[in-house]
């Protein structure tokens, strides 16, 4: 989840609905997005649910749009920000494990999907996926991510460049 002010986002919900509504409410804090990197199921399957529980809107690439099987509220695209409370998280397309993969890019902190863990990256052998892709958007990532910069991946625990 991303905090700030009286408002929250939370990226790649997946299948732990409960578990964010039950740490939702110990925050009395208003849930404002659910922002998903990419479509597989995975990331997405308790999109609806939170929705209908708090009114969240649902956003996700633009590329993406032809593979979900969720309403979307907001389509995303490279260069888009994403305001929460008085932060910004901004928008980077990183094709290759999926057609519209985004990383998002906030102060000092980058929320990467399955297009980087600590120890590799996301598979692009699913539909959508494409390594030459992968490739192009992981050298682009190494341009943006500094020392300081903590990744959050959409899998696995959080880490910083120097941990490489």
């Amino acid at each position: 989840m991303v905090s700030s002010g009286d408002e929250i986002a939370v990226i790649d919900p997946g299948d732990e609905a409960d578990l964010i509504m039950s740490e939702l409410k110990k925050t009395g804090k208003k849930l404002k997005y659910i922002i998903n990197t990419h479509h597989h199921f995975d990331h997405t399957t308790e999109n609806g649910k939170i929705r209908r529980q708090t009114g969240a809107k649902v956003l996700i690439c633009e590329d993406e749009k032809d593979y979900i099987d969720f309403q979307a509220d907001r389509f995303l695209k490279e260069g888009d920000e994403i305001k929460i409370g008085d932060d910004v998280l901004n928008v980077i397309i990183t094709p290759g494990h999926s057609e519209g993969s985004i990383c998002l890019i906030g102060e000092n902190i980058i929320f990467t999907g399955d297009t980087l863990f600590r120890d590799g990256f996301g598979r692009t052998d699913l539909k959508g996926g494409d390594a030459a892709k992968m490739e192009e958007s992981l050298e682009r990532l190494s341009k943006i991510i500094k020392p300081e910069m903590m990744i959050y991946p959409g899998h696995g625990e959080y880490f910083d460049i120097m941990d490489y």
